[in-house]
């Protein structure tokens, strides 16, 4: 199989065609996600710090708190709504129903044997007094 045919089937694979969607959708969510923080969120916060919207510069000695804050925001926003996407996902998917095996019925000669074992426990049973 020449390498072009191989690449062709691999990338025709529905998995992979799934996690280019995923990567695309996912990364203009990111920017969404981005925007809303630097843009609404992060603003508010500058200006409850006394920064006047710029959080950026909140630092603390040379770290850049502000940007920090923004990062990990985006973060937990995206985690967020990850958490409800697989959420909604797990409880859409119905769960496979259980299947009872049913015990199969016992032929005649596992009927004639077990006769045969209750026989003898019970000899065995008559047998076993005081000598």
């Amino acid at each position: 199989m020449s390498f072009v045919s191989e690449f062709k089937e691999f990338i025709s694979k529905g998995n992979v065609l799934d996690l280019a969607v995923g990567v695309i959708i996912g990364a203009s969510f990111g920017k969404i996600v981005t925007s809303l923080t630097d843009d609404v969120i992060m603003p508010v916060v500058g200006l409850a710090t006394g920064r006047l919207g710029d959080y950026s510069r909140i630092m603390i000695g040379p770290m850049k708190i502000g940007l920090f804050l923004s990062a990990i925001l985006n973060f937990l926003i995206i985690a967020f709504c990850v958490f409800l996407i697989v959420k909604a996902a797990n409880r859409l998917r119905k769960p496979a129903p259980a299947v009872i095996a049913a015990e199969p019925a016992a032929t005649k000669d596992q009927i004639l044997l077990a006769e045969i074992r209750d026989a003898l426990r019970a000899g065995r049973a008559q047998n076993t007094g005081p000598v």
